[in-house]
């Protein structure tokens, strides 16, 4: 497992809808929004976030890392954007 340093975050990435509950087919534009992920680890000095929460953080920050076949991002805690409760 990952363990983060400082006000680093370790997310599991939540897969993208490509089709709306109706069936309707996004193209890519409809699909540049912030993107979700779940908690999994979060450094020393990170307030206010725990294991497991869900959230949102800005599209394109971060750096994604591949072990074990799952795909994780690594990100500081400032582009966390909110907490879904």
């Amino acid at each position: 497992m990952l363990k983060p340093l400082e006000d680093f975050v370790v997310l599991s990435l939540e897969k993208e809808e490509k089709t709306t509950k109706s069936g309707i087919i996004l193209t890519a534009e409809d699909k540049d929004k912030p993107a979700m992920g779940k908690v999994l680890a979060i450094g020393p000095k990170v307030e206010g976030l725990s294991v497991n929460d869900v959230v949102i953080y800005q599209s394109y920050a971060g750096t994604k890392v591949k072990l074990e076949n799952q795909e994780y991002l690594i990100i500081q805690a400032k582009n966390i954007l909110a907490v879904i409760a």
